[in-house]
């Protein structure tokens, strides 16, 4: 069947009309005046056509269309088969809970859909489709798609879910869709809104590895679903038994961030388990636990100690780096007028070569500055470049002469994590003792923690010894995290900040803004003084060190990375020599945990520090092989980087009711609960049955309609012209 289509309103067509026939009377006149002659009467019968068709235009004329449909009336029902369906949190039988899937299994007999298959068929597909590694997802939006494609006189659309969509897009792009289409979506949602009473312990990032003998942080969370606090214990075991707890109490529905120290006795390749008690009152107990892999290594540290005078902070600190038995240390002072020191350790002047500077894994650098027999402008070019490319980490630590302040304009100025106050060359100098205040970022975090929990922390950076100067600074730069600050001192920026942390490139730069640490040792010798600069040198180290071999070092990124993560490779190469090699070509494989290959060909970072870089998709979970080659010089270096496969379809999660509220109100269809089925069901029953489809032609906003008019007018002209009508 066809037939026309007008969209217009009254004050449209009223003056499309007068328009009209204001031109047939114009029209007329001009007839009447040009002695009736018959090709006047043409030119004006076209020009009256013309207008015609302008008024039509105004109409917005359509020939439409209508297509019958060739199959009968039909209402799918998708039903959600996914993991999170497994949640019991639906009221069965009599005081009975059962699971969303075990509601749904005896909720859908096929006497249920009787007053549905009376005026049409009913289809009944469930989804998502399970894959190959029994966790494909949730994706709504595609299982709706799907059915639009391939159904042809669809009635309307009935969602039996939890609406829990975790993969593709939003369903609400293909609830548009729908609703384009005049097909409702009536949703029952099964499950709570609201979350279960339940205790969960939450994935964190652990670090990849560890050194012998040294106390290694183990982040968790802990997000509580209770109406009470809970205190309980963690405890983190190996596979021999129990080797850290921690007592904790976690706030009524809310969330606890913490961590515990482990310390290993023994090198290897460790499968930790940490476990969280189980609550009488809990109903989920499969959330309670988190396993993870961990290696424990024997490295030694390589420090190089950068320092113009001999002062009390530079002696003590040179001293706790030479006792650890994790490091190695050499020292570069400058004496102003004089030699550079000299002894054991002791370098005659900064290494000369890139060799020579790209073993130190971190760099302390002192009360020195550019010029004044002290450091050259490429001497700090290097500095940069091996915190940049290398990976290494730099401490500034500034002192009385303020010579750090020449190296504001310098290429070290870029890596400083805070802006000097250039009024105050010799910093600030205090009557009293001032202290160390922690920040609430420092709290928790790995260079502060001087003791296994965080109350004894606290208590202990209270009571440590002050100090009474301090470095003049304005304020932090951005991108860097204040650790700590001044207890008295202020400026219009807030509180001095006085350890401050900060990523470069490759990484990791750390201002300490007072040269009081020696004094920690004040009756306690050296166990906080030795333990914090032990931290500080394994913190910037440790990227340097997740895989080495010889004359090869690979550091990647995300430390711990998830499937559908890019995983950045950071590959450093020397040669026989020690040289980092300039040239060359240098591959990763990369193996797969499903027997997949993947080969790399790493691109050479400028700048002759003998770095490459490349990266991969980690596709699934599980361990994967990376092995470094620099095929010229037969180097190979392997290293597992262990992903993680996170479970998308999470049992115990609340039910998501608000897509499908959504998603109904954009189709003006419904949405109920579990008691609500029969009557959603009657409600699609008594839905009349799909309109014919539709084409339409829009004759108003074709191009050749428009072409067709502007053709006429100007065959309307031309004719005028050559009557000799102007």
């Amino acid at each position: 069947m066809t037939h026309w289509s007008f969209t217009v309103s009254g004050p449209i067509l009223a003056t499309a009309l007068a328009a009209w026939l204001l031109s047939v009377g114009v029209s007329f006149l001009q007839w009447h005046r040009r002695g009736r002659r018959p090709g006047v009467l043409a030119m004006e019968s076209l020009r009256l056509f013309i207008v015609a068709l302008l008024a039509v235009a105004l109409m917005k004329p359509e020939l439409v269309q209508e297509i019958p449909h060739t199959q009968p009336p039909q209402v799918v029902i998708l039903s959600d088969a996914s993991g999170s369906m497994e949640t019991r949190d639906v009221a069965g039988d009599g005081k009975n809970v059962v699971t969303r899937a075990e509601w749904l299994k005896a909720s859908t007999a096929p006497e249920r859909w009787k007053p549905l298959a009376t005026k049409g068929r009913v289809g009944l597909e469930n989804f998502p489709v399970p894959d190959a590694s029994g966790d494909a997802g949730t994706d709504l939006n595609a299982a709706l798609e799907k059915v639009l494609a391939r159904t042809d006189n669809l009635k309307a659309v009935l969602l039996l879910t939890d609406g829990d969509w975790n993969a593709g897009q939003s369903p609400v792009v293909a609830a548009t869709q729908c609703s384009a289409r005049g097909i409702p979506i009536y949703a029952v949602g099964i499950g709570g809104e609201t979350p279960l009473p339940d205790l969960v312990l939450q994935h964190t990032s652990t670090p990849a590895y560890g050194l012998l003998g040294d106390q290694i942080t183990i982040p968790f969370k802990v997000q509580s679903h209770l109406p009470r606090p809970v205190q309980t214990t963690l405890t983190l075991a190996d596979g021999k038994g129990i080797v850290a707890s921690k007592a904790v109490t976690v706030p009524a529905f809310g969330q606890l961030a913490d961590s515990l120290v482990w310390s290993p006795t023994e090198a290897g390749d460790y499968t930790m388990n940490l476990k969280l008690p189980i609550e009488p009152d809990e109903a989920l107990t499969d959330n309670n636990e988190r396993s993870f892999r961990i290696a424990a290594r024997t490295e030694t540290l390589n420090v190089l100690v950068i320092e113009s005078t001999p002062r009390w902070e530079y002696r003590y600190l040179r001293n706790a780096l030479s006792r650890d038995p994790g490091v190695h240390v050499e020292t570069l002072l400058f004496h102003p007028g004089l030699p550079p020191g000299s002894g054991n350790d002791y370098l005659p002047a900064f290494p000369s070569g890139k060799e020579q500077l790209s073993k130190f894994d971190v760099v302390f650098l002192g009360d020195v500055g550019l010029g004044g027999n002290e450091l050259a402008a490429a001497h700090l070019e290097s500095l940069r470049a091996l915190v940049e490319q290398q990976g290494s980490g730099l401490v500034f630590l500034p002192g009385m002469r303020g010579r750090q302040l020449t190296l504001a304009a310098t290429p070290l100025g870029d890596l400083l994590p805070i802006e000097f106050d250039d009024s105050k060359a010799a910093g600030l100098a205090t009557a009293g003792e001032a202290q160390i205040l922690l920040t609430t970022e420092g709290q928790g975090h790995l260079l502060t923690m001087l003791a296994p929990d965080d109350a004894t922390n606290a208590g202990i950076w209270r009571n440590l010894p002050g100090f009474y100067w301090s470095a003049a600074v304005r304020k932090s730069r951005p991108g860097a995290e204040v650790l700590a600050v001044h207890s008295t001192l202020r400026n219009e920026s807030g509180r001095i900040p006085l350890l401050v942390t900060r990523p470069f490139g490759n990484g990791k730069v750390l201002f300490m803004g007072t040269d009081g640490a020696w004094r920690w040792r004040r009756g306690v010798e050296d166990k906080y003084h030795y333990r914090f600069w032990g931290q500080v040198v394994r913190w910037m180290a440790h990227q340097r060190h997740l895989a080495a071999g010889e004359r090869i070092r690979l550091s990647f990124s995300p430390e711990n990375p998830r499937s559908a993560d890019t995983v950045n490779l950071l590959a450093t190469v020397f040669d026989a020599s020690g040289f980092p090699i300039e040239k060359g070509t240098v591959t990763a494989q990369i193996a797969a945990p499903n027997g997949s290959t993947e080969r790399l060909e790493l691109s050479a970072v400028p700048g002759g520090w003998g770095v490459f870089k490349g990266e991969f998709v980690a596709r699934s979970g599980g361990k994967y092989q990376v092995t470094i080659a620099n095929e010229a010089a037969a180097q190979r270096l392997t290293a597992p980087i262990f992903v993680e496969q996170p479970t998308r379809e999470k049992i115990g999660q609340p039910a998501n009711f608000a897509v499908l509220r959504e998603m109904a109100e954009i189709t003006r269809g419904a949405v109920g609960g579990v008691a609500d089925l029969d009557a959603i069901v009657g409600r699609i029953a008594l839905l009349p049955e799909p309109k014919p489809l539709e084409r339409r032609l829009r004759l108003w906003s074709e191009w050749w309609s428009g072409a067709a008019i502007m053709a006429l007018l100007a065959a309307y002209w031309t004719a005028r012209k050559l009557s000799g009508m102007i």
